[in-house]
């Protein structure tokens, strides 16, 4: 059968790469177009647009690059009906794919979403075009079930693949380059994937590195991003970038400083002790915070449904708070709560296997 999947971020390439592993072992027969990165590739996929290609991030920036967006969509368009797939799977990046579940629902493509787009968190009323125009839905956040059937949408939970990415680490993968392991314990840096928001993240970040001289700094690079540019933030700063290690990293890291996002909840189901940062456009934050229905931004704490990991989010994100959270992080007894709550937060997630029944619900209706 003939698979066409879109991934926008490096969470869905991902994401995508297991779910692609998992539709090859159940279809032999299977070939697969999509969008997404150097994950999906190695896992089998055919590359038609990298997602650093993709990435806009805040309201002002995707109209700067709206002209780049319709392009792209137009180019989608025309490529699926040339590759004429047996399904179309989307994997959340809601602003293009649900554009284009609504185009492929009227060309008759079968189109199966896999990861909601976020509509619990803001514009609810996307339920709607959602139900309208995806024949099968896959969540995997534990409360999202009864918010679709709050709208009479009856979707398929498999659980978070997250849990097998992690369960599936190899010790091999685990291993940290000679240039970090000095014998001090590791603070991790993670400050996202997209360039807008590595160049303010990471300059906030690096504001705590004089603060703890007993202690290695370590970023996590983002693959679709070069050295090059980390060196233009980072200036002569010696602190070390690794790149396609970000598990390592996590698997040695004591705490972590963390960009809000998927790796929240990475961070936590390695068991590290984390900051959660956030510090986007004004205009873009402002128009956001109108829009936005929810009590938190992590992942972390919308599954648990209270602050569990501190949150510093836009003027609340400076050196004074950064450090006073991340000494608390570094707490014996801050450190052992915390852990037995993320604990607590991962059995809520259940008991993994989702890229596998992901997959046999694709390919399921991939064959009819």
């Amino acid at each position: 059968m003939k698979y066409y999947i879109i991934a926008g971020e490096a969470s869905g390439d991902l994401h995508g790469s297991n779910l692609i592993k998992q539709i090859r072992s159940k279809d032999h027969e299977s070939v697969i177009r999509a969008w997404g990165g150097d994950e999906m590739q190695q896992a089998g996929a055919d590359i038609v647009k990298h997602y650093r290609d993709l990435a806009f991030m805040g309201f002002l920036e995707v109209a700067m690059n709206l002209t780049t967006i319709l392009k792209n969509i137009k180019f989608c368009k025309e490529d699926i009906l040339g590759f004429e797939p047996d399904v179309l799977v989307l994997i959340d990046y809601p602003g293009f794919n649900m554009r284009i579940a609504e185009w492929a629902k009227n060309k008759g493509i079968k189109v199966v979403y896999y990861i909601s787009p976020q509509v619990w968190a803001w514009k609810k009323g996307r339920v709607h075009k959602l139900k309208r125009d995806v024949d099968r839905m896959m969540v995997i956040l534990p409360f999202e079930p009864e918010f679709y059937r709050g709208y009479q949408m009856e979707v398929d939970y498999v659980g978070h693949p997250l849990l097998d990415a992690i369960e599936q680490l190899s010790e091999e993968r685990k291993a940290l380059p000679q240039e970090v392991d000095n014998g001090k314990k590791i603070i991790a840096l993670l400050p996202g994937s997209r360039k807008q928001e590595i160049t303010s993240m990471l300059s906030e970040m690096l504001k705590m590195v004089n603060e703890f001289p007993d202690y290695q700094f370590v970023v996590a690079g983002a693959p679709s991003q070069t050295k090059a540019f980390y060196k233009e933030i980072m200036g002569s700063s010696n602190i070390p970038v690794l790149f396609d290690k970000t598990y390592a990293l996590l698997s040695h890291a004591h705490a972590a400083l963390v960009t809000s996002g998927t790796a929240t909840l990475e961070t936590a189901l390695f068991e590290v002790p984390e900051v959660v940062c956030y510090k986007g456009n004004p205009i873009s934050f402002a128009i956001a915070k109108q829009l936005v229905d929810i009590k938190f931004i992590s992942l972390v704490n919308l599954i648990v449904d209270k602050e569990l990991v501190k949150e510093l989010i836009q003027g609340d994100l400076n050196k004074k708070q950064l450090k006073r959270e991340l000494e608390k992080c570094l707490d014996v007894n801050h450190r052992e709560a915390l852990i037995g709550e993320y604990r607590k937060m991962k059995e809520k997630l259940g008991s993994g296997g989702a890229s596998a029944k992901a997959a046999e619900i694709v390919v399921q209706e991939a064959r009819g």
